[in-house]
């Protein structure tokens, strides 16, 4: 792709870094913010920059935050008993979609995946032993996606807190075994939500 702009040129190969988007679709995204007011390309370079300038993980359960609690954590109105273990940001943002639940999150930030290089320690995981201990938890939900990964993980975890009077349980398999939860329809993500069963009958499965 040849470009008579350097300054085209790197806008366009800055935009192609994102996941998912070629040459072609960043340059038709570069010529739309240049068809635009110059106060709203500024506004939206500052808007990115002050996102990732500003942005913070809550201290309690790894979600992005405009403050040090997450305002799911901080909602009084929110079971603060239950946690939904997840693997990511995208995860809660599927289950909060379907408006199935109404308790809190632990984001681990990924799964076990030893052929990756990712153990235990690499992950959210002793924070959320600590956490379990420290606020009496009455029982933890698994939402990982439903393949070997995710299985280990929950798996590790049953084995770390099965002293702690915590029922664990994990969503229904209504997700397909090897899919992603994030794609799951809402209905279906829902419907597993309501549907857990007990992470031994689970595991045992």
């Amino acid at each position: 792709m040849q470009f008579s702009s350097s300054l085209l040129e790197n806008a366009v190969n800055e935009f192609a870094r994102f996941p998912g988007i070629g040459k072609k679709t960043a340059l038709r995204m570069v010529l739309h913010l240049l068809k635009q007011d110059e106060s709203i390309t500024e506004n939206f370079s500052e808007t990115i920059a002050r996102m990732r300038r500003d942005i913070k993980f809550c201290q309690r359960c790894n979600n992005v935050s405009d403050a040090d609690i997450c305002s799911i954590c901080a909602n009084s109105l929110r079971n603060q008993s239950l946690i939904c273990v997840v693997e990511n940001l995208r995860d809660v943002i599927a289950i909060e979609n379907t408006q199935q639940f109404s308790g809190t999150y632990h984001i681990l930030g990924g799964v076990i995946s030893p052929l990756d290089g990712i153990g235990p320690d690499q992950l959210q995981i002793e924070s959320l032993v600590q956490r379990i201990q420290k606020e009496q938890t009455e029982e933890l939900i698994f939402a990982l996606s439903p393949n070997i990964q995710g299985d280990t993980t929950i798996y590790y975890i049953q084995k770390k807190i099965k002293d702690f009077n915590c029922r664990i349980t994990t969503i229904a398999r209504g997700i397909a075994f090897g899919g992603d939860l994030e794609y799951a329809d809402e209905l279906t993500l829902g419907r597993s939500l309501q549907n857990r069963m007990p992470v031994d009958k689970y595991i045992s499965h």
